[in-house]
């Protein structure tokens, strides 16, 4: 995901801190931004996201990052059977203060509540998946893994690029269940060839076509 911590967005009763003439930035709460001020402040960027309390806004995506997303989300509905769906860029309640997005996660079909859906409970994703940017790069490798298996969510994935950018790299990562951190299984280059979560055959030069 790439992403920037800004000021977050404030209540419309709460204080505003004025940057520069006719922009307001609001002035977070001393304790913190919680799930439900995500869920409910009025004029949010799309896919904020909320990290140890802190509104995190997203920067402009590089286009690797949108074709690499897309190619794992067509591979894992492809591949996924019917009990499980595949989605991209959908918050995660993992707790109170922390609902990040991950940039793909496989979620059980039934936590699929309808289109109007916004949110997924993290007891309802097996997989999350993050696509590495330049700004987003420690919080996507340290923080947000470390978030993820604290929360149980049993395989995570990180996508870099190659030196050209041109094709995805995937580290493949499963949660060890009695140290509740994730080790990793294998890094994949021009294929992506797995049995866990379930069965997946993806070719990860498809991109180069795109590139």
């Amino acid at each position: 995901m790439t992403a920037e911590p800004l000021p977050g967005a404030d209540l419309p009763t709460g204080p505003t801190e004025v940057t520069e003439p006719g922009t307001r930035w609001p002035v977070p709460p001393q304790e913190g931004w919680t799930v439900d001020d995500l869920l409910t402040l009025p004029d949010l960027p799309p896919h904020t996201e909320l990290i140890d309390g802190r509104l995190v806004f997203v920067s402009p995506q590089r286009y690797f990052h949108s074709v690499a997303i897309d190619l794992l989300v067509t591979g894992l509905r492809a591949a996924g059977p019917r009990s499980w769906r595949a989605v991209r860029e959908m918050t995660v309640v993992l707790d109170r203060r922390n609902a990040p997005e991950p940039d793909v996660l496989v979620v059980r079909a039934e936590a699929v509540t309808g289109p109007k859906a916004t949110r997924f409970a993290a007891d309802d994703v097996l997989l999350a998946v993050e696509v590495l940017s330049p700004d987003s790069r420690a919080r996507d490798t340290e923080a947000k893994p470390r978030k993820y298996a604290a929360a149980g969510i049993a395989h995570f994935w990180l996508v870099d690029s190659t030196g050209d950018g041109s094709r995805p790299v995937v580290r493949v990562y499963e949660l060890d269940p009695v140290t509740k951190a994730y080790t990793l299984s294998g890094i994949h280059h021009d294929r992506l060839k797995l049995d866990s979560p379930f069965a997946l055959d993806l070719d990860l030069t498809a991109l180069d076509d795109l590139m």
